[in-house]
């Protein structure tokens, strides 16, 4: 790879981050890549499972959420939408499914290798780069019981102060969505997420868009809608 600078993304949560589209009952993805979410090898790159830059493909997050099926999620369309105002692009993708946010605290394996990618992503040797924003999608696991709903801003906020404590980016802009489905207290955690008032927090909202029969996770079609969504969100900011 060259050595130009990159923006730097991360995306992290849980599996409709990791992205669940097109893959069918039997687990198995069906393949299909919308124009949407095509790579761009000049100016999209993906940093992979052992930290090397490579052309961003779907699914992005293949080698990351190794014990499930990875399909199609937000994240390519997402940088298609937004390639043209921040030029070259670093994705890193940090997202595990089925993943509660107690999994995401300061010291646990998942945040620490977060944390982890994060800095390679930045020092890389490759020309690094700037970290632009963090995007968010997780709290389904968090819905099916009545103490982790009701937990969930007090861990949330506790995230997005380390997160930029450890990366010493007091400012970074966190993109978090409001998750469109999950067990019976998924209200009570969108209310959580809605009610997070941080600054350069920005909440945008999944529910509406369309679920595969499985009534947990996006459809490709509807990935492609939350990608567009998280673009218009981070340039608005």
């Amino acid at each position: 790879m060259d050595h130009q600078q990159k923006s730097i993304f991360i995306l992290s949560g849980q599996s409709n981050m990791a992205g669940r589209g097109g893959v069918n009952s039997h687990k198995v993805w069906d393949g299909v890549v919308p124009p949407e979410c095509s790579p761009d090898p000049s100016r999209i790159l993906r940093l992979s499972a052992t930290l090397k830059w490579e052309v961003a493909n779907e699914p992005l997050h293949s080698d990351i959420d190794t014990k499930k099926t990875c399909g199609v999620g937000p994240g390519m369309a997402f940088a298609n939408n937004v390639k043209d105002g921040v030029g070259r692009m670093g994705l890193v993708p940090c997202a595990v499914g089925g993943t509660a946010i107690k999994e995401w605290a300061k010291g646990e394996k998942l945040y620490e290798n977060m944390i982890k990618r994060a800095k390679a992503a930045v020092e890389d040797h490759h020309g690094g780069g700037v970290i632009k924003a963090l995007l968010w999608y997780q709290g389904e696991s968090d819905a099916t019981h009545q103490k982790d709903a009701e937990a969930y801003k007090a861990k949330m906020e506790k995230l997005v102060d380390d997160v930029r404590s450890d990366l010493q980016m007091p400012s970074l802009p966190i993109i978090q969505v409001a998750i469109a489905s999950g067990d019976k207290y998924m209200e009570m955690v969108r209310e959580a997420q809605k009610s997070i008032s941080l600054p350069n927090v920005v909440t945008i909202d999944a529910k509406g868009l369309k679920l595969k029969e499985d009534h947990l996770h996006l459809t490709t079609e509807a990935q492609v809608q939350l990608g567009c969504m998280l673009a218009d969100a981070y340039l608005t900011i």
